[in-house]
């Protein structure tokens, strides 16, 4: 990245002239400049050895940042493809998916751990999503900036009566858990649990709008497990969380189940409450760029 300046002007927040990278509202950033036929770029900071700033020493020395789903031109029915991948839990099958990897991977080995964030916006955030989940288990755990990540499931956190979304959510804890409490007596092999406990090191930043119906869920998901806890049951709870009923469903009958990408142990969840005026305004990347952002933020371990 031989000059931050001309990042800026290609795309992105045009009030930002310089990167501040002590700034949480400068880190909130996602800089990408890929066109119908690149679904992703890797950025490298260039920098002076003399350079011995705060915002210097806090900066990454790489960036591998993926785009959301273009809706023109030829890319779009590919990127369609790609979504439907998502609902059926089959991203990391996808030739896409695997270069995305084999670069996080080429530059954690040029950079080190902790020179390396990942940045992704809707489809983009599925893929470093995935990536960051796959690192993670073997023990790299990278930063992480995810744009509307998508979390498909039946839409409980539009329902407007608190006390049925909770008993829902409830009932919904005990099938499940039960379920896995059974899969997993039968089943010693399966070390989904394992996977997930492995992954609760890594806290990635998940930027959600509570209007956007693809990313909405994350909110009720770690929502859920504080109420669990705080009634007394979360250890239901905590069984739950690592898994989803269809997949649950599907072991059962004998059928192989990917693990559900959106199942994440723990995350620096940012919502931003900034009113919304439609779904695409919801959904769009262009609303994290705003200086103005309501954003709440709260840290979820998994316990």
């Amino acid at each position: 990245m031989d000059s931050e300046r001309e990042i800026f002007d290609h795309s992105g927040p045009l009030h930002l002239t310089t990167v501040d990278w002590t700034n949480v509202s400068h880190r909130r950033q996602l800089i990408d400049d890929a066109d119908s036929s690149v679904f992703g770029a890797i950025y490298e900071l260039s920098c002076t050895a003399s350079d011995n700033s705060p915002s210097a020493q806090q900066a990454p020395r790489c960036v591998v940042a993926f785009r959301g789903t273009i809706t023109k031109g030829n890319a779009f029915s590919r990127d369609l493809e790609l979504d439907i991948h998502i609902i059926r839990n089959g991203l990391h099958v996808t030739s896409r998916f695997e270069i995305a990897i084999q670069a996080v991977r080429h530059v954690v080995a040029t950079f080190g751990n902790s020179g390396v964030w990942l940045a992704g916006h809707s489809l983009g955030s599925a893929m470093a999503m995935l990536a960051g989940k796959n690192m993670a288990k073997s023990g790299v755990f990278l930063e992480a900036f995810l744009f509307n990540p998508p979390f498909f499931s039946a839409p409980i956190e539009r329902i407007k009566d608190e006390k049925m979304k909770h008993g829902i959510r409830i009932a919904g804890s005990v099938i499940t858990a039960g379920l896995a409490f059974a899969m997993k007596h039968k089943d010693t092999k399966n070390g989904s649990g394992d996977s997930f406990v492995s992954l609760s090191c890594w806290l990635p930043c998940l930027f959600i709008n509570p209007d956007d119906h693809i990313c909405s869920e994350y909110i009720g998901y770690f929502e859920h497990r504080k109420k669990m806890e705080e009634i007394g049951i979360g250890g239901i709870e905590r069984l739950a969380t690592q898994h989803s009923i269809g997949g649950l469903l599907l072991n059962a009958m004998g059928k192989e189940s990917d693990e559900p990408l959106h199942l994440i142990p723990s995350a620096n969840l940012m919502v931003n409450r900034t009113p919304s005026q439609d779904f695409i305004d919801a959904h769009g990347i262009h609303q994290w760029w705003r200086p103005d952002l309501n954003l709440e933020s709260e840290v979820h371990f998994y316990k």
